[in-house]
């Protein structure tokens, strides 16, 4: 080929390159759209009203740390790439979002741009925040910029190293996991359920934990037109288990008003919370409206479960006499709360006799709570007096697996064996969880 040819052909194959390194510099650095260009009025009623959605999304939950400033950051959140830093959402205007318009908390919120088109990391859970309604961004943005105090706090750096730490292929990551719509009500279905499928899919984000994420990191399913959307994953040491109708590992056995009653009181005949949920108990559910509550309840019944992932449906079986070492464990360290029988002592000691945690495959839940211990349930402002005691202290790695593999195959239970060295991982990666209850005050 001689080299005009070859200048002629190799400019006809780079104009296809170069337009679609076009659109897709175009698409990286393009700001979403929003409806709030224009400045809002704020009144008091609409302040109230963000402070409501702040509490069903659980803003504390990620941007606040005890013994400081509500919202202003710092939270420390691992990644595979390094450490990520939540950051100060008060309305300082330097280290905080002080200086944000309607429309630039709006894309941030939403989609996950901040001003100047820096994309945020996923852990802001923007793929379930963006089917926020419009009323409610405002009244949220209302809250943040007249309810919340300022705090002159710097946001931490991210920990992720060069090139690692670009940003731009977040877009990318948005264009193909990312919605773009708010929720839009299903006709078929009543404002209940309408209402609560709009909570759990939006502000409440419980897909971040309790659906189960792909290769990219990104959830398999924002909505129940999913399979997996709430089937239960495994997330910073716990198992989150299935919210839908499976009745093991999910609700399939509880019914509307336990649901609200778990939700409102942080406890049920089945169960009481632990691990992550004890903070979304004490920050976000318990404030809940019991009409939200209701209709969570309503929408979390209406999603089938999975027989072929959840097996045959767990029932009560006596045990047999067992003399060895995991029952002796259990007899002297956990029946006087549990009972010798596993049913405990609803609404206050949790069974163990199906419970989920000895029914999932996953035992990261039983080994972390056996080594950890429980935070503090704090209901209307009163911290319970009964908490799991951390064991990390009394009981060696073997002695923790032998007693949580005996829970775990005792009353029809049907969990795997624990292993020592799952209980030593989570050991060296774990701290005992803190009697100080953490409850934040929004104002």
């Amino acid at each position: 080929m001689n080299n005009r040819r070859f200048v002629r052909t190799a400019g006809w194959l780079a104009l296809p390159c170069l337009v679609a390194a076009g659109v897709l510099a175009w698409y990286v650095t393009r700001q979403p759209t929003s409806p709030f260009e224009q400045a809002q009025s704020v009144d008091a009623a609409l302040v109230s009203r963000g402070e409501y959605v702040a509490r069903l999304s659980d803003c504390v939950a990620c941007h606040s740390l005890p013994g400081k400033t509500p919202f202003a950051g710092g939270l420390e959140m691992a990644t595979p790439l390094g450490a990520i830093h939540a950051t100060n959402i008060t309305p300082d205007r330097d280290h905080g979002i002080g200086a944000y318009s309607l429309a630039d908390f709006d894309r941030a919120v939403r989609h996950g741009v901040a001003p100047g088109g820096r994309r945020l990391y996923p852990a802001m859970p923007y793929p379930s925040y963006v089917k926020l309604s419009d009323d409610d961004i405002r009244a949220l943005y209302a809250f943040f910029m007249q309810g919340v105090q300022p705090a002159s706090e710097p946001n931490i750096p991210s920990s992720i190293p060069w090139p690692l730490n670009l940003r731009w292929p977040i877009a990318l990551w948005n264009g193909v996991f990312a919605p773009s719509d708010p929720y839009a009500a299903k006709p078929d279905q009543d404002p209940l359920w309408n209402r609560g499928a709009y909570i759990v899919q939006g502000p409440g984000h419980c897909g971040s934990c309790h659906t189960p994420r792909g290769l990219a990191f990104n959830e398999k399913a924002l909505d129940d037109s999913g399979k997996p959307f709430l089937s239960g994953a495994l997330l910073d040491g716990w198992y989150a288990p299935s919210l839908r109708q499976d009745p093991n590992t999910g609700l399939g056995r509880w019914t509307e008003p336990q649901i609200v009653q778990f939700l409102k009181t942080g406890r049920n005949q089945h169960a009481v919370v632990f691990g992550s949920m004890t903070e979304a108990f004490n920050n976000s559910t318990q404030f809940m409206a019991d009409e939200d509550l209701a209709a969570i309840a309503r929408y979390l019944k209406s999603l089938p479960g999975d027989p072929q992932r959840d097996g045959t449906p767990w029932q009560y079986q006596t045990a047999a006499a067992d003399t060895g070492p995991g029952a002796h464990t259990y007899a002297t360290r956990c029946a006087s709360c549990h009972g010798l029988d596993g049913k405990g002592q609803p609404e206050w000691m949790p069974p163990l006799a199906g419970a989920t945690s000895a029914l999932a495959k996953e035992s990261a839940s039983a080994i972390n709570i056996t080594l950890n211990g429980s935070q503090r349930v704090v209901t209307a402002g009163v911290p319970d007096a009964y908490r799991m005691p951390a064991f990390r202290e009394q009981l060696s790695d073997q002695e923790i697996a032998q007693v949580l593999s005996y829970v775990r195959s005792t009353w029809g239970n049907k969990g795997d064996a624990v292993d020592a060295q799952a209980v030593g991982k989570l050991r060296g990666h774990t701290d005992p969880a803190s009697s100080s209850p953490i409850i934040l005050h929004m104002r």
